[in-house]
């Protein structure tokens, strides 16, 4: 099998129309056509039927279309992957970052300050795996794939922030299972941690009922603290609440923590760089927290 009939084959499968297939690869129709049956051939099966003016899968071009599609797109990944490892060697710090985005933003304008011919390039990737440093979370039981380098630059207790006048601001620590009625105020699925906050949810044993969720922190946060209704509050990047209507309560079960961790990769030549900025952000980070715990 040829890639260029691969292609062919995918380009067919998507619009199920030869004619038009055709168009969209700048080829003609029986070359096209041919390339199919050539496939088709080759496989021993028919990937394709006739109905009507059209032509759509077989149980066997399905399969294959299938099985086929994620394989094409990450071949068509290799190029783009491939300059990116080759820009790794330049003089910018590519940062994948996945959590706590403001101090990390903070930390490169003081860092900059001194270190002015420093480039930093941002990317918020899940599965990116071609970065210099990469800023992620988890909850506290979640094994931590162990990169070259690593520091986790703190654990964090998260609390249930409620109402002064709700029922359960008369307790200093509750289980989670006693605010399954309430309205949640939370970050969206894109989020690595509303990730966290699920597992907490269903480890409490009960599905949430959310009544406003945004991808902004600081959206979040001015909901809560606006009375809106209950949310979680990550104790010590997100500090003291500023609303004397909101209690913070500790969660007792399930344990409710995250962590915040740091890698970075030696991808250059001379990772000296990378290694100084990683070095710059742990001690930013420590001392970023404890100041808003003083608070």
């Amino acid at each position: 099998m040829e890639l260029s009939q691969l292609r062919y084959f995918l380009e067919v499968g998507e619009t199920q129309h030869m004619t038009r297939s055709a168009e969209r690869l700048h080829i003609s129709q029986p070359s096209l056509t041919k390339a199919i049956n050539r496939l088709e051939d080759e496989l021993g099966v028919p990937l394709f039927v006739a109905k009507g003016r059209n032509i759509i899968l077989t149980s066997y071009g399905t399969f294959l279309y299938k099985r086929l599609k994620p394989l094409v797109s990450d071949i068509d990944r290799i190029p783009g992957d491939l300059r990116t490892m080759a820009s790794l060697e330049s003089a910018t710090i590519h940062l994948n970052v996945l959590a706590a985005s403001a101090i990390v933003t903070e930390a490169i304008k003081e860092y900059k300050k001194v270190n002015d011919n420093v480039n930093f390039q941002f990317m918020q990737q899940m599965d990116e795996q071609f970065y210099d440093i990469c800023v992620t979370t988890r909850h506290s039981y979640q094994m931590h794939e162990r990169k070259q380098h690593h520091e986790t630059v703190f654990t964090e207790e998260i609390y249930l922030a409620v109402p002064r006048s709700h029922p359960l601001a008369e307790k200093d620590e509750i289980a989670l299972i006693e605010a399954r009625e309430e309205g949640f105020i939370t970050l969206m699925g894109t989020r690595q941690l509303r990730g966290i906050y699920d597992w907490f949810f269903e480890h409490a044993g009960f599905t949430p009922r959310i009544i406003f969720e945004s991808d902004n922190p600081d959206t979040v946060r001015n909901m809560i603290e606006a009375n809106f209704g209950v949310g979680f509050w990550p104790q010590r990047t997100w500090g003291s609440i500023n609303s004397p209507d909101v209690k913070l309560l500790r969660i007792t079960t399930p344990v409710c923590r995250r962590s915040v961790i740091i890698d970075y990769m030696e991808n250059k030549s001379d990772s000296t760089p990378v290694k100084r900025f990683f070095d710059f952000l742990v001690g930013y980070f420590n001392r970023s927290t404890e100041d808003l715990l003083k608070r």
